[in-house]
């Protein structure tokens, strides 16, 4: 694998993919708990950032297992700003496609490098903007509306900067697409992503996804990277010793009820069960004519119907 010299290649073994920093020193900023919470989880992450990707199913079963305990709020990191911002390593979007089909195989994450060849993106900042104008709506369709985003530019090679594949993933979830035009137009949203990138130098945030977990007395843990769902766990019980998980169906029928699509990664780190029995049961929901099976280059992803 090459020396990750450029934000978009992403170190499979530590997961995180790197960012520039400006090496200043900032106060740790005091950042507000829900009354109802008792751990704040601070979620840098960047609509094109294939680690990003690769924590999904991870972070899908902590949602579920600490809902009760944990409040996440997104913050875009700005991955891409664009191509001239680096002397070396990557020299254009050519060179990516390479990496993300090497990524999704360390992953066992769907993702078609040939975006990169086929409808490049000169930028990450555009639709971490449109994310921020969802969140500004609503910051729980906001999330469903970031997961289409990705959906688009890993699986469905689209182009994500262009304004069409944000109307098509407002539609999707729900949101109110003359108000995302609006937040985004006026700029307002960009106002809110360069306030995301000011907490992420304050906090020191050098790449993603970068995860600090927070109690109500300020203590914090800090992950970096796609790491496995026990790190995370740890996390909330180093914080939050008490902490006592909550079931979640783990059944396909329930978690189809849940979620739009599942990748089979997903559905296995989800239902607890082999890569392999999970796509077995994925692919038989889809021959009963349960789920949709959509085909990329480096596996299958399903959808409910």
């Amino acid at each position: 694998m090459r020396e990750a010299k450029n934000q978009l290649i992403c170190d499979p073994h530590t997961g995180v993919c790197s960012i520039q920093s400006d090496e200043k020193s900032y106060p740790t900023p005091i950042l507000p708990l829900k009354a109802d919470k008792k751990i704040k989880v601070i979620y840098f992450t960047d609509p094109i950032c294939s680690s990003c990707w690769g924590i999904e199913p991870q972070l899908r079963k902590l949602k579920l297992t600490y809902p009760h305990l944990i409040d996440i709020d997104y913050k875009m990191g700005g991955l891409l700003p664009n191509w001239d911002y680096n002397a070396g390593g990557i020299s254009g979007p050519a060179d990516v496609a390479k990496h993300w089909d090497e990524v999704s195989l360390h992953y066992q994450m769907p993702i078609d490098g040939d975006v990169w060849l086929e409808q490049p993106l000169d930028s990450s900042y555009p639709p971490s903007i449109a994310f921020k104008a969802a969140q500004a709506i609503d910051p729980d369709k906001a999330i469903a509306f970031l997961r289409y985003l990705r959906e688009a530019v890993f699986l469905k090679k689209q182009n994500i900067t262009l304004e069409i594949t944000w109307l098509q993933a407002a539609q999707k979830a729900n949101l109110d697409e003359l108000k995302l035009k609006a937040l985004i137009h006026s700029g307002q949203a960009e106002k809110a992503f360069q306030e995301d990138l000011t907490l992420a130098q304050q906090l020191g945030i050098r790449g993603f996804p970068s995860l600090l977990f927070l109690n109500q007395q300020q203590q914090q843990k800090m992950i970096y990277g796609a790491q496995d769902f026990t790190v995370l766990e740890n996390s909330i019980k180093t914080l939050v010793p008490q902490a006592k998980a909550q079931n979640y169906p783990k059944d396909l029928e329930g978690l189809s009820t849940i979620f739009h699509s599942l990748c089979p990664k997903e559905y296995a780190v989800l239902a607890n069960i082999s890569l392999a029995q999970a796509q077995d049961e994925l692919d038989q929901a889809y021959q009963q004519e349960k789920m949709h099976r959509y085909i990329t280059k480096n596996g299958n992803w399903y959808a409910k119907k």
